[in-house]
């Protein structure tokens, strides 16, 4: 799978990732400091999956009706790296068919997609 992981997600978990042998895309690593609208263009633009701490691509998605190619909002209470791998690779194992178009919320114990109001912008 191609993910594009955000800056306050971190690049361990984007080396975790590259290690299980997916595409990413560190915004720490090769463009920290972008702005939110450009990381989402850019995972829109490309296919890429979003994998996000970051509440605000939320409002992005459904209050300005941005359009997405997927993201994860990673909503944990332990924001330490192993918890956000730990909680991604139960996600992965579970629910990879499902995660592309779709918004999922994860925490440590829940799994909840989203429904959101696509355009072809």
């Amino acid at each position: 799978m191609r993910f594009l992981v955000d800056e306050c997600t971190g690049p361990r978990v984007a080396r975790w990732l590259l290690a299980q042998e997916h595409e990413v895309f560190s915004v720490y690593d090769n463009a920290r400091g972008t702005s939110d609208d450009d990381i989402l263009q850019k995972a829109f633009d490309e296919d890429w999956i979003l994998i996000t701490n970051d509440k605000g691509f939320g409002e992005k998605i459904y209050r300005e009706l941005r359009p997405h190619k997927g993201v994860i909002f990673m909503r944990l209470e332990d924001e330490k790296t192993a918890n956000k791998i730990e909680t991604l690779k139960q996600l992965l194992e579970n629910y990879a068919d499902r995660l592309v178009n779709q918004y999922v919320v994860v925490t440590e114990k829940k799994v909840r997609f989203r429904t959101t109001l696509q355009n072809d912008n």
